[in-house]
């Protein structure tokens, strides 16, 4: 019984010591990666929003102005029942 044990318990250590050493492996090839592809294509500056001009131009069209004043009213009175 105590070979069966040990058996058990070194075929245990070499697994895990083999996915151990998997995950190590996969964490530096993967940094690896990481650091090529920010070499050859290098991440863009940040847009800034639409903000301001792109609500204000949508806020132009009158029927639209008054579709979306009517939908907050609507809501607003239904909230208050």
């Amino acid at each position: 019984m105590d070979e069966v044990m040990q058996g058990a318990l070194d075929l245990m250590l070499v697994g895990m010591g083999f996915v151990f050493s998997f995950l190590v492996i996969l964490v530096c090839v993967t940094m690896l990666m990481s650091r090529i592809a920010g070499r050859i294509a290098p991440p863009e500056p940040p847009r800034p929003r639409g903000g301001a001009q792109g609500e204000a131009g949508a806020m132009q069209d009158p029927k639209l102005k008054a579709v979306i004043s009517e939908a907050v009213a609507r809501h607003r009175a239904r909230r208050r029942q």
